[in-house]
C-alpha cells in the first residue's frame, strides 16, 4: 500500500497520465486490468480558469475511479493555485498533480511542463500555490533534468517534498532526450533516497518483468506505466503477479484483446461521443494489434475506422481471419 497524504492506494502500479491517451475509457479498462491508480490527461489551469468548457470535459472521471488524481500544468502561481480547487471540484479527483515533466515544444515554448526545472524558485512557489489552492494531495511528476548537463532531478524532489508535495513521480529522462534513449534509473533511484514521501519509478517499464525491476532497483513505492501500456492493459495484472512473486497470467489471447479494444471505444463513445471516440480509437486500434503475427494489413485499415460500425465489422473481420 502506498499513502499519499492521507489517500490510501491498495497497489504500487499506476497508469501515467498522457495526453491524447489516458482518457476515462483507457483508464478504466487499465483499472479492470490491476492499475491502482490513474490521473487524468493534462488540462491547463488558465484554460480552467477561464472556463474552457473542453478542457473541464478532460476532467471527467469514472465514479469507481478511485484513487484518481487530476492533474494540471502552468507556470503562474496564482492561476495554479485557483486552477487547483477548481479542477478538484469539477472532478472529484482525491489527488491534484502538478505536472512538470511534459517535454512537448508547445508546452515548453510556454514555460510550462518540464521549462519549469530550470527555474526551481518558480517551481516550488507554484507547489505551494497548488497546495494552499487543491484541498487535497499534491503530487509532482518531473524529469531527470533539462539536459545532461542540468540533471537536477534529486534537488527538485527536495524542494517538492519541502514545498508540500505529498509524492512525487520521476520520468528518468531529460526534456532534450524527449522519449529518445535509455531512462535513468540511477537517477531515480537517487531520488528515492533523498526524500521521505512516496516517489514513483517512470520510464522504460514495456514488460512486466521491467515493472518488478524497476521496483528493486530503485527501491521506489511505485511504478508508473506510460507508453507500455498503449493497447496492453495486461501489463498492468501480468506485473502485479511477478511482484507479488506468483506466476502471472497467461498473454491475452486474439479474441481477449479485439473484445477489450471495442469495449474501451464503446465506452469512450458514450462519454466523448462516436465521432471523436473513433478518431481516438484509430491509434488505440492500431496498438493493440501491435505484435499480433499478420496483422499490419489491418493496423493500417484501422487508421480509416470513422464510426463505431467501422469498428466492429473490422473486429470481426480480424477475429475472423487472424485466428
Amino acid at each position: 500500500m502506498i499513502k499519499i497524504g492521507n489517500i490510501e492506494i491498495n497497489g504500487k502500479l499506476a497508469l501515467a497520465p498522457m495526453a491524447g491517451v489516458s482518457d476515462l475509457a483507457f483508464r478504466q479498462v487499465c483499472r479492470q486490468h490491476g492499475a491502482a491508480y490513474t490521473c487524468t490527461e493534462m488540462v491547463s489551469a488558465k484554460a480552467l480558469v477561464y472556463n474552457d468548457q473542453k478542457t473541464k470535459s478532460l476532467l471527467q472521471i469514472a465514479e469507481n475511479e478511485h484513487p484518481c488524481a487530476a492533474q494540471i500544468f502552468g507556470n503562474d502561481p496564482d492561476v495554479m493555485e485557483q486552477a487547483a480547487g477548481i479542477a478538484q471540484e469539477i472532478s472529484g479527483a482525491d489527488i491534484i498533480d502538478i505536472n512538470m515533466g511534459c517535454p512537448v515544444g508547445k508546452v515548453v515554448s510556454c514555460g510550462d511542463g518540464s521549462a519549469l526545472m530550470k527555474d526551481i524558485d518558480k517551481a516550488q512557489k507554484i507547489i505551494e500555490a497548488v497546495v494552499r489552492g487543491a484541498g487535497v494531495p499534491v503530487t509532482v511528476k518531473f524529469r531527470k533534468g533539462w539536459d545532461k548537463g542540468s540533471a537536477n532531478a534529486v534537488e527538485f524532489a527536495k524542494m517538492c517534498q519541502e514545498a508540500g508535495s505529498a509524492a512525487i513521480a520521476v520520468h528518468g529522462r531529460t526534456r532534450v532526450q524527449m522519449y529518445s534513449g535509455v531512462a535513468d534509473w540511477d537517477i531515480i533511484r537517487d531520488v528515492k533516497r533523498a526524500v521521505d514521501i512516496p516517489v514513483f519509478a517512470n520510464g522504460d517499464v514495456f514488460e512486466p518483468e521491467d515493472a518488478a525491476h524497476i521496483l528493486r532497483y530503485t527501491g521506489c513505492d511505485g511504478a508508473m506505466i506510460g507508453r507500455g501500456a498503449f493497447g496492453n492493459p495486461w501489463i498492468f495484472e501480468r506485473a502485479n503477479a511477478l511482484i507479488d512473486g506468483v506466476v502471472p497470467p497467461e498473454a491475452p489471447t486474439l479474441d481477449e484483446r479485439i473484445d477489450t479494444a471495442v469495449a474501451q471505444f464503446e465506452l469512450a463513445a458514450s462519454v466523448k461521443g462516436e465521432r471523436l471516440a473513433c478518431l481516438e480509437a484509430r491509434r488505440h486500434f492500431a496498438w493493440y494489434l501491435k505484435g499480433i503475427p499478420h496483422s499490419s494489413y489491418y493496423r493500417a485499415q484501422a487508421v480509416h475506422v470513422e464510426t463505431l460500425e467501422d469498428i466492429l465489422k473490422l473486429a470481426k473481420q480480424i477475429k475472423r481471419e487472424l485466428r
